[in-house]
């Protein structure tokens, strides 16, 4: 099953998407918004689960045609957005670039940070930034939505939270990113609103490729029209999407409408490509002694995508440009 928000209001108006993205139906009289069903998924999701049946057979006689750009985010605002660092290819050349060890613990304990969860972009949202000098990067990622999640909860046991999955654009102002994490105390500046795909879909919607907690398809990125990287979700992945939410519920419960992120997708093959500008300029600096890929600067496009086994796209693609201004 595949669900999207139209933009409505604050919160957006939730629709089921037909499986080729091609049609949608509101359903008003199920749920209004994507939290709404979240907060009863258990009474929800099967007559959702009836009306994406209908979409997809050609007998629902309410079905529109879809357009991505009328979409917000799927939760155009969440109780929780919390982002993990579950590559640690990525991890391991970013210190490497600062001569610096990768202590111990990277290893066993996720590095996780809260993010801001009030203002989501949509897939055609703009990257709107202030300052070019920000330094400003796209870091491709795959997230998932969780139910209610009690404290304690074990990575055995997570993945039965996981509703939903989608992709992010976790954009990030890496030139803010020093002073920030100098002050030891996390991001908060350097990490602005994050753009998620058109639609969200549920675990069945992944045909398989969904394997030990972890999806295992390439995310596919292109900057300004040309092929960036291609890194597999899967492959490397050190901490799964139910290591993460077991992680962040060690010490308190999850509301429902939580969103976890991977991080950056990365591979040790650099033949893949990257899904993020700093890793370019990581290996640049490592190789060359210093980086020469730029940041990223108004008119430039960034196009994130995930496709099946047949080549079709399963959430929809975020395509933003980069606009100065608010």
């Amino acid at each position: 099953m595949k669900l999207a928000s139209l933009k409505h209001g604050r919160d957006g108006r939730l629709v089921v998407v037909s499986r080729d993205l091609k049609h949608y139906v509101a359903v008003p009289d199920i749920a209004p918004t994507m939290q709404a069903a979240l907060d009863d998924w258990a009474h929800i999701e099967p007559q959702l689960r009836k009306v994406s049946e209908l979409l997809n057979s050609g007998h629902e006689g309410r079905a529109q045609a879809f357009d991505p750009a009328q979409c917000a985010a799927p939760l155009p605002r969440a109780y929780q957005w919390v982002d993990g660092s579950a590559y640690l290819n990525h991890v391991e050349l970013v210190r490497k670039a600062r001569n610096a060890e990768m202590p111990p613990s990277f290893y066993t304990d996720p590095l996780m940070y809260q993010g801001g969860s009030d203002d989501m972009l949509g897939a055609r949202d703009p990257i709107s930034i202030l300052d070019e000098a920000w330094g400003t990067d796209l870091e491709a990622e795959v997230a998932v939505i969780t139910d209610d999640v009690p404290k304690g909860t074990s990575a055995e046991d997570a993945v039965r939270h996981v509703r939903l999955v989608m992709l992010v654009n976790d954009v990030s102002l890496r030139n803010l990113i020093p002073n920030e994490l100098a002050k030891g105390f996390g991001f908060v500046l350097s990490k602005p609103a994050s753009a998620f795909s058109p639609v969200a879909v549920t675990l069945d919607e992944l045909e398989g490729h969904w394997q030990d907690n972890r999806l295992h398809l390439p995310l596919r990125v292109w900057l300004n029209g040309e092929w960036f990287g291609e890194p597999n979700a899967g492959e490397e992945m050190t901490f799964s999407h139910a290591d993460l939410i077991a992680h962040l519920a060690r010490t308190r419960k999850l509301g429902a409408g939580s969103i976890v992120g991977s991080g950056t997708i990365s591979n040790k093959d650099r033949a893949r490509g990257s899904c993020c500008l700093a890793e370019v300029r990581m290996i640049e600096t490592i190789e060359q002694g210093a980086p020469k890929t730029p940041f990223l600067k108004a008119g430039d496009t960034v196009k994130i995508d995930m496709w099946d086994g047949a080549g079709k796209s399963i959430f929809g693609a975020i395509e933003q440009t980069v606009v100065l201004g608010q």
